[in-house]
């Protein structure tokens, strides 16, 4: 089995500008988790997912102890939709971004999202650009439907 057989080609994607309250509009009006960031040409520049979004909204600790937050003037709400015009450049993972090929052996993407905690990998032609996705939960819905199943 190769990753295409698994892979979702309804892709979601968005760019470097996108701000963080688009994405999070992207990432909820779809039910999910994160997108590949492409450039113009649709080749992949990052990934960023809720999580990278979680862990920049978060108040920052301050000390040795990690027992006191800063929180800058004003109310928490205040500052995550100040946050929220942050480009996602600013959030996304740009290095190491592991990607799978559509001709890649199945095993191959399982590997990688089990040994690295990968939710998701892009799917990636040979000219670069992003084509689809591959997740754990796509994974576990093709395995119930075409290897149980069968």
């Amino acid at each position: 089995m190769k990753v295409r057989d698994f892979m979702i080609t309804k892709l979601f994607t968005v760019k470097r500008n996108t701000t963080v309250k688009e994405l999070l509009q992207v990432l909820n009006s779809n039910r999910i988790g994160g997108v590949p960031v492409v450039d113009d040409n649709g080749h992949l520049a990052g990934i960023v997912s809720d999580g990278d979004v979680l862990r920049y909204l978060a108040p920052k600790p301050l000390g040795f102890t990690g027992l006191i937050y800063i929180i800058e003037d004003g109310e928490i709400e205040d500052i995550i939709k100040e946050k929220l015009h942050t480009s996602v450049k600013e959030i996304m993972t740009k290095r190491n971004v592991v990607s799978v090929s559509p001709d890649d052996d199945f095993e191959e993407a399982l590997r990688l999202l089990s040994r690295h905690h990968y939710k998701k990998l892009p799917v990636v032609n040979g000219a670069g650009r992003v084509i689809g996705v591959i997740s754990r939960g796509d994974i576990i819905d093709n395995i119930s439907k075409k290897i149980i199943i069968s």
